[in-house]
């Protein structure tokens, strides 16, 4: 591969001189017949500058900052797709990564993927690590930052249509509450908003049909739970992730009903097990990987571009038919 000391060279002149034409540095005082020779020169030894090599090599370290512990992780794995699938594109691209648990930690990065739901406050921390960030499943400034986020609402809006399709009138939610800035800060989930404004346009919002807790297995049993005791018992229940839907399962099979024929269940996210439950879960698919993928070319996009100019990248969803649905 061609070198600027290649080019030099050839066309007789010194480095930093070469250096300063192909950058275009206008207070560089040289002729027009040797800066035309320098670029003719460059083309035909097909020279790549540096910045566009670096692409291509691991001379880039990426921070992969997740707002889930690891702990959190294994009882939601939606994050932790994401995570590992941002770790597969970086050894793909040939990127070097660091895995960053503490937001405060000193690490030497060129940028960040930020997984998760993250405030002002948390913000403040991530730029302080770098000021290359894009962040997944969020976007908390689109003007700031780049952000990749999956179609929440169109992904529910096609839920709830596939249920009334099939007949479903009483449809009830289950769903989870999160927090941002040190915890401090309730977040309006955008599922729970999408959900609220199909069944008001139906006329159909019932507050005790929907149920809110953390997005883990347990308090998908316990808000199921809860609702199979209400003597107007909904038909269908959209439940705002699988591991909820999960333990939803296990309430409805301990009260002795069984599923679709009782009860359908449909959940969100599509994680690996929903097709193996029994019966399997119908659900909406947020591809994960591919947000991942896409967030990771967008920062490399920024660190050898340079670019000001910001994205925000929205993934859609798709419903996946199975058995928990009739």
């Amino acid at each position: 591969m061609a070198t600027i000391k290649d080019i030099a060279a050839q066309v007789g002149v010194c480095v930093a001189t070469v250096s300063r034409v192909l950058n275009f540095d206008q207070n560089m005082s040289v002729s027009e017949e040797t800066r035309k020779k320098i670029f003719e020169t460059a083309e035909a030894l097909n020279y790549t500058p540096t910045r566009t090599r670096r692409s291509k090599s691991k001379q880039y370290t990426i921070g992969i900052a997740n707002w889930y512990s690891q702990k959190e992780e294994v009882g939601d794995p939606y994050y932790l797709s994401i995570r590992l699938a941002v770790e597969k594109k970086c050894q793909e691209l040939d990127v070097q990564y660091v895995n960053i648990n503490h937001l405060n930690e000193e690490k030497v990065i060129d940028g960040l993927v930020a997984i998760g739901k993250f405030g002002e406050e948390d913000i403040k921390e991530i730029e302080a690590l770098s000021p290359h960030i894009v962040f997944l499943d969020c976007s908390p400034a689109p003007k700031r930052y780049d952000s990749v986020i999956a179609d929440y609402e169109g992904g529910v809006e096609e839920a709830l249509n596939y249920l009334e399709k099939l007949g479903h009138k009483k449809i009830a939610f289950i769903g989870g509450e999160e927090f941002i800035n040190k915890d401090k800060q309730k977040l309006d989930d955008c599922r729970e908003i999408a959900y609220r404004k199909w069944m008001a346009q139906k006329e159909a919002v019932k507050e005790k049909w929907v149920l809110k807790g953390s997005f883990t297995y347990e308090d998908g049993h316990r808000l199921m739970g809860k609702l199979l005791k209400e003597k107007d018992r909904p038909t269908a229940v959209f439940i705002a992730s699988d591991p909820m839907a999960i333990g939803a399962y296990k309430a409805i099979f301990d009260a002795g009903l069984s599923i679709p024929e009782d009860i359908s269940i449909l959940g969100f996210d599509d994680i690996k097990t929903a097709q193996f439950l029994t019966p399997a879960l119908t659900t909406v698919k947020v591809y994960t990987e591919f947000m991942a993928e896409t967030g990771v070319e967008l920062l490399i996009e920024q660190l050898t571009t340079g670019r000001s100019l910001h994205k925000k990248v929205t993934i859609p969803t798709a419903l996946i038919q199975r058995d928990s649905v009739r």
